[in-house]
Order: structure tokens, then sequence, then C-alpha cells
């Protein structure tokens, strides 16, 4: 086959200021935003005196942050269908990109597995977006990548940003939490270490008991035979771990239930504070202290937080032109808050990761430093040294020693010459935003001699990324932290209040080797859920806030300012409109993101309008009439646990939606009701309402994204199982492919099985032969059976991707019902077209009458995309997915 050639340069990077969000439009096009000058005096002489970089190395990082950030993704969900959608990305389409020649005539540079990065789950490329997007040698490709992401297989998220879940240890059964989450693509890895190795365990377990339940489940599984039951053992192989994924913001809060909803997993609760202030989390008390309170300790927890983001520049040029100093200075305090709350919710021997996308040391190295202090010291933090893992990745030791410069691109080495400039030139005035705290410590501070190398910077120029700083903290006491305005003079060591204790109450459970992840609170709960902290003389007056003001309004002004304006720059992940969610646009004047960036003291004690509350979440009671029905209904297994149905709404009665917790995310959402903890998301939708013929077929339908969950359970009368796949395909394409006057005899293996179920929903058992590499993957699927049709009950986009994935066909969808329905519509509603519509065939009336049943589904209705749920506002979001895939 002949090399397919296109005029435009190939380059490592390439030029222009489009960066990463360059100049993507919704519909997939490409507008040239012109040249930039990439040049910021006071930027390059801050970094050239900073990092001491030897001098042929200053050039290098100078000119990697003027290219272009090469594009990259992330084959995401479980890792055996993240390794079979990956296998595609190798065998189908590469060996069709390396024929591609650029204008030089030159193959181009095909995708690249990130040499770090686990399983090779993490690949980037070189060749500019718009030429991806545009030439028509890559259509096949980026039908690939659109498809794939908007299903939720790829992730788009920068490399780096990849790096600080893999740094956390975070193995099954664990609870963690992520303090600054939206849009979520980090999430998105923890919830998938949390879910490692399940499928395998619940079917090694549903196998164990498979005779006696009459399951049939097929043939055993390399992976079921290496499956480790005790990695997370306490819950029958289902997941008992936790991710709480909060953002202060509102509408980022529903952007990131939006994208980690994609995952299905009921281990997931998103929640709306400020993370300054994040509350403590109630849990049941223990049998044997019934009336002493318990809280949630977390096993690990996610700091990435707010930050000027000068390791964007790649992909946010307007840096270049509004980067100051003050950017950095304004968020100093902040972060240090939040890393100091982060360490407070740890439990004892649990990793807290602090990561940023600046390269200034004073939102890194001073930040890790001043918390540590607060915190007691390197008796009770440690610094953890990571750099045996990721093998491959190229990094730097955090600095040592550094230095600050203030608003007026002044130069300090220490806080006491800028103590002597106050006093001697400044009458009295400290230089604007810059504090003591963010200096190294003096000889003689316990914590001078920190292993502040054990930090992890990576630079720009040596891998091809942006840049980044992370650093791993391990609690190894419990503390009582230093109010932030009590002289680091004063000691602070440890105030154990108690001894954490096991919940052995509790269903869920953590790995074996840790205690459950609980502790027993204070005798004053308000030594649990902080007060907000003095701010600087130089920032703020004095404010105090009651625990209940931290329920009420949880967003300090001033984090609010920060965190609206600068919450971390773009964590690579996302074009087009998921970069809004991270950063605000960088065409804000630089000067008026610094004034925004730090309030005035009369700003500090102004009021937040509070968010439009959420709906209450509820649980059922096992004896439920509805739920009696659902289990008689689909002979669902005595061992599936009934006590996690929930409802959100207050009256506690199923209405549209029903959904499906672990145990723990029920204690969690029972526990809190009413103490003003602001939930957003939890559970996993289980069951849907749908309208049915008669009164024997259940109105709940198996929800898809609750499938996985419970599709082991189901008794084998609500069972099909399909083998063929051209079966499948047919499935897929056909919407209500007809079943009625021996119709049925066409679907091959399942014919007689799709005949003789009765009406409603039931369980499409996917079992390939393992033979065909493209057809290897099983699946559970709802099906709907009516009177005369069938219908796999799932979104457009789904289908087409599985249709593409598996058959490498785009053949569209047919809706066979809508067909039917398409003569009368035009005459009812197409005025311009009167005479067509009067000659057009009429169908005849017996198929015109279309079942209840048979109308589409409400993810047809919408676009392919899940109905809004009881409870969950419509996000803008949901209708712009295209585009936003699109932009891959």
């Amino acid at each position: 086959m002949g090399k397919k050639n296109f005029r435009g340069k190939n380059r490592r990077g390439g030029g222009g200021g489009g960066g990463g969000r360059g100049g993507g439009q919704p519909g997939g096009g490409w507008r040239d935003r012109g040249t930039m000058v990439k040049e910021n005096e006071k930027l390059q002489r801050f970094y050239d005196t900073l990092l001491q970089l030897p001098d042929e190395e200053k050039q290098q990082y100078w000119d990697a942050l003027k290219r272009e950030l090469p594009n990259s993704f992330r084959f995401c969900g479980s890792k055996g269908h993240a390794l079979a959608v990956k296998r595609l990305l190798q065998t189908r389409y590469i060996p069709e990109i390396v024929k591609i020649e650029n204008e030089d005539g030159k193959p181009v540079d095909p995708p690249m597995a990130v040499p770090w990065y686990p399983d090779e789950l993490a690949w980037w490329m070189t060749t500019p977006k718009n030429v991806v997007r545009k030439f028509p040698p890559f259509a096949a490709f980026q039908k690939f990548l659109v498809s794939e992401t908007s299903v939720g297989n790829i992730s788009r998220q920068e490399v780096v940003s990849m790096i600080p879940p893999l740094l956390m240890d975070l193995r099954p059964g664990m609870t963690v939490l992520d303090m600054c989450a939206a849009p979520g693509s980090k999430s998105a890895q923890l919830l998938e270490m949390i879910h490692r190795g399940e499928e395998a365990r619940v079917r090694k377990v549903l196998r164990s008991f498979a005779k006696d339940d009459g399951l049939h489940l097929g043939k055993e599984t390399q992976d079921e035979l290496d499956a480790d039951l005790e990695a997370d053992p306490s819950d029958n192989g289902r997941a008992t771990g936790l991710l709480i994924a909060n953002d202060s913001d509102f509408k980022r809060g529903h952007m990131l239930v939006h994208q980690l909803k994609r995952l299905s997993s009921p281990n997931l609760i998103v929640t709306n504070h400020d993370a300054t202030q994040f509350p403590s989390l109630k849990l049941p008390s223990l049998d044997s202290a019934p009336d002493k309170p318990v809280y949630l300790k977390f096993d690990r927890i996610l700091a990435d937080v707010p930050c000027s983001g000068d390791g964007t520049l790649r992909k946010n040029a307007n840096l270049w032109r509004d980067w100051q100093p003050g950017n950095a200075l304004g968020l100093h305090v902040v972060q240090i808050r939040i890393l100091v709350r982060a360490l407070q919710l740890l439990k004892k021997g649990g990793r807290v990761v602090y990561s940023t996308c600046s390269m200034n040391p004073v939102e890194n190295e001073s930040v890790v430093a001043s918390a540590i202090e607060r915190c007691g010291g390197p008796a009770d933090v440690d610094i953890v040294d990571c750099n045996n893992q990721l093998q491959g990745l190229q990094r730097r030791p955090g600095l040592k020693d550094w230095k600050i410069m203030d608003k007026s691109a002044r130069i300090w080495d220490t806080w006491e010459q800028v103590e002597k400039f106050t006093k001697d030139e400044n009458e009295g005035i400290v230089p604007g935003r810059v504090v003591q705290t963010m200096f190294p410590r003096l000889e003689g501070s316990e914590c001078f001699d920190l292993p502040l190398d054990r930090c992890t910077r990576v630079y720009p120029h040596l891998q091809d990324t942006g840049g980044f700083f992370i650093a791993v903290l391990e609690k190894k006491t419990d503390f009582k932290a230093r109010n932030e305005n009590e002289p680091s003079t004063v000691s602070a060591k440890s105030e154990v209040t108690t001894e954490p204790v096991t919940n052995n109450k509790a269903e869920y459970g953590t790995p074996k080797a840790e205690p459950a992840p609980v502790d027993v609170a204070p005798e004053k709960a308000e030594d649990e859920t902080p007060k907000a902290e003095q701010a600087p003389a130089a920032v703020a007056e004095k404010t105090e806030i009651k625990q209940q003001d931290v329920a009420e309004n949880d967003v300090s002004t001033t984090h609010e300012a920060s965190s609206n304006v600068t919450k971390r720059a773009l964590d690579g992940t996302e074009d087009g409109e998921q970069q809004a969610v991270k950063k605000v646009k960088t065409e804000d004047a630089g000067a008026a993101r610094a004034k925004a960036v730090q309030p005035q003291p009369e700003a500090v004690n102004k009021p937040k309008k509070n968010p439009p509350p959420e709906e209450p979440f509820k649980y059922l009671d096992p004896s439920h009439p509805v739920i009696q029905n659902i289990k008689e209904f689909y002979s669902i297994s005595s061992r599936f646990p009934d006590n996690r149905y929930m409802v959100r709404n207050e009256m506690r009665e199923p209405v549209k939606a029903i959904y499906y917790t672990t145990a723990l995310t029920r204690d969690i959402l029972t526990e809190n009701e009413g103490r003003g903890v602001r939930f957003v998301h939890g559970g996993v939708r289980m069951f849907m309402k749908q309208d049915a013929p008669s009164a024997e077929v259940c109105r709940w339908r198996i929800q898809a994204e609750g499938m996985p969950i419970l599709q082991g359970y189901v008794g084998e009368p609500r069972v099909i199982h399909l083998r063929n796949k051209e079966t499948l395909r047919k499935l897929l394409i056909e919407m209500f492919p007809r079943i009625s006057n021996e119709a049925w005899k066409n679907f091959d293996e399942i014919g007689e099985q799709v005949r003789d179920v009765g009406m409603g929903c039931c369980v499409l058992r996917v079992e390939p032969d393992g033979e065909d590499p493209d057809f290897s993957e099983r699946m559970a699927l709802p099906l709907w059976k009516s009177i005369h049709s069938l219908n796999l009950m799932l979104p457009k986009e789904d289908r087409s991707a599985m249709l593409l994935r598996v058959y490498n066909d785009m053949t569209p969808l047919i809706n066979i019902s809508l067909q039917k329905q398409k003569p009368k519509a035009q005459q009812a509603n197409d005025a311009d077209h009167k005479t067509e519509d009067a000659e057009a065939p009429k169908a005849p009336k017996e198929e015109m009458d279309v079942d209840v049943e048979d109308l589409p589904t409400p993810e047809e209705m919408n676009g392919g995309l899940p109905a809004p749920e009881d409870g969950e506002p419509k996000l803008e979001a949901e209708s712009g997915q295209a585009a936003e895939a699109g932009d891959v």
C-alpha cells in the first residue's frame, strides 16, 4: 500500500500559540490564533536565578516551554477492558498511521506508550491535533479516539497529570479523598485503583456457589484463577474501598459527577466543600462504645491544589503575557491550609500526595515545609522518597534552598532581608504578599533540614512534558496542628487525644494489613472540624467561623477567590469546555487575576451565596414492596445485599431511579444527614422505571451502569446467553428488531431463549469463545423483551462505539419503530413537503401500532445520554459531550 502524504509540519511539538486549548471549535474545526510572542523577562529572570540549571539546560528548558505539548491520552476503566481497547490501537490503527508521510516524505511519528506508565495504558503522539482532526488518512484513528472517549474508555489527560495518583500506593479496600477534584481525570485513576481486580474476584466467588444457585458462568478464565481474594476480602469479592471526590465550586462539582459517572462506581461520593475546611465525616458508633462518636480517617489523600499554573506554559500560551509573581504569592497561605487539613484527616500511616503544575517553590517546597512545621515537625510527618517508583520517569529532586520574587519583581534570599528592607526603606510595610513561611527554614529550626530533595520536580525539557511538582507525605503519629498565627518557635508536639480503634461492626473492610479507616473522635467535635484559620495581618483581618457556620457557608472567601480564579491550570486533561473547569481563561489580564486571587480585608467576612440544596439520599427498607418485586422477578440470589438500595427524594419512595451503594457509602450518607455535609452524588443507578404492558412484568429494568454489579446474581430464568458475534452485531445495529411471527429465528442461538423468556428486562450475557481477539471480552447488557420486539437498553454512543471496537463497523443505527412512524410524522410536521408526504407509501396500520415499551429509551430520547435523575439537574455539559470528544 502506498504512503499517504500531507502538507504540514510534523515536528516534535510544533510552534504557534495554540497550547492545550489550541483553536478547537465546538464542531471540531480549527481557527488560527496567530503567532504569540513567547517571552517574559521577569519570568525568565526569576527561574534562571531559581532553578540554577546548567547553561546548556537553561536553553533546553525555555525552548521546550515554547513548543506545543504532545497529545496524550489514557486507556481507562477496568484493566482487562482497557487492555482490550489498547490492543486495537496497536493492531488496527498504528499499522496504518506509520504509512502516512509528512511534507518531507518521512513517516509520521505514531502514538507511543508512555514508558513509565503501568501496563502501557498511557500514550502520546507529536502529530498536531489539527492534522489528526482534518487530514483524511487519520480519519479512522480520529473516529476511534472520539468514539472511545465519548463512552469513557479513553481519557484525554496530560502526561504529568497522571503522576500523582500513581505515587499514592492506593490499594483495594482503602478510603481516599481527592480534595480539589474537578474535572476528575485524577479521580478516575483513583477509582480504577479501588476496583483493581474486582471483576475476577467476584467471578471467583460466584463460581464457588454457582452450582448451589443454579448459575451458568461459562468457562473459567485465567483472571479468575489468578484472582487474589485476600486483596479485598470482606464483601464477596466486591470492592469495599471509597473515593470521596470534592470540589469547592458547585458547578464544577456537577461536572465532576458527569465525568466520573462513566466508571459506574458504587464506591464514589462527590461533595461540595472548601478543601481548607473539609468536614469530618461521622460513622456508626462502635458496639463497645455506643455513645462515643467515630469519624472517618482516610488511608490516602490527594491534594492537587489551586496554583498559578506556570508549568502549563506549553498549552496556555497567554501565561507568557499574563504571568506575575503575585499569582503564586497570593495562593501560598491557602495551599498550606489545604495540606494541613489533609494531614489532619489522614489516618496514622496514611499518605498525602501534594501536587501543583507550578515550578515556584512558594507553592511547592515552602508549602510542604510550612505544613510539616504546623503539624509537629518531621517526627510527626515524613517526606516519602519515591524516586524508585515509576522507572523511566525523568525528574529532578525538590529544592532545599530558593529565592522569592515579590510583586515588584524584587528577588529576596531570606526573610531577614525583607524585615530589614521593611524597617529601613519601606516605612514598616512588608513588600506585597511576602510572608515568612515562604522562605527556607533557618538553621536551628526543627524543620531546617527537611529532606525536601525527596520531592519530585518534572521539568518540560527532560521528557517533553509540562512542568509539575509532587510531594508524598506520610503521617507517622497523631497530632494537633498548630494555629498558623502561632510563632513557629513554639513547640507543637503531638497531642494525641485518643487511640484509633477498629470498627468491627461495619460490613465494609480495608486490606488485611491495615486497620479500619476510622478513628474515635476527640471529646469535642470542634477539634475535628477546623475553624477558619487566622489570615496574616498583611492579608486579612482575623476571622472565626463556628462549626455550624462551616456547615452552612463552607467556602472561605480567601479560598473561594483563589480556586475560582486559578483552580489548577488544566491538569492536562481536556480540550474545549473542560479547560474552563480547572482554570479561568488565561485571556484574563494578569493584573485582574492577581487582584482577584487576593481578596481585600473587608471582603473576608462577606457571606457566600449558598448553592441550591441537593435532593436527600434515602435508603429503602429491604422489605419494601418494590424491592421484593424486583428480587422475585429477576430471581436475585439472597447472597446479594438488599440493604444498600437508595432513592433521591424526601418521600423515601422509588419514583424514577433506584441506586445501589457500598455499605461504607450508605453509612456515611445516613450518619451525616442533617450535619451540614454537602453531598452532591453517591451510588450507581441500578434500576430505572419503565412502562410495562401488564402487572406480571416488572416495571423496574436493570440500568446498564448497574448491570456489571448485579448480573452475576440474576437467576437463569432472566438470563440470555449469547456466543455468536454476528448476533450481537444485529442487536447493536437494529433498535427494536421484530421477534413476533417466528422472526425470533433470525437471532440464531438466542432465538429460542428469547422466544421462551417472559416479557420485561433480562440479562444478555455475552460469552465469546475467545478465539476471535476482537470478540473476546465478556459483557453483560440489559435487554428488553416486549410482545413483538427486542431492544438492547444501551445509549446510541455505546452501541456505535461497540460496533467500531468489535467489528470495525461504522454502519448507522437503525431504529425500526421510528422508521415506521416517519411517514406519519412527516405529514403532520413538514408543511413544505405536503405533496411528497401525500405520495409517500403508508405503513400498514398493524405496523404503526408500536408497543408502549418499544418507544425509545430515555437515553435515546436524550441524544444517547442518560436522562436527568431524581434530584439531579441536567448539565449543559451533557449536550456538549460530542464536541468535547471531537476535540481529542
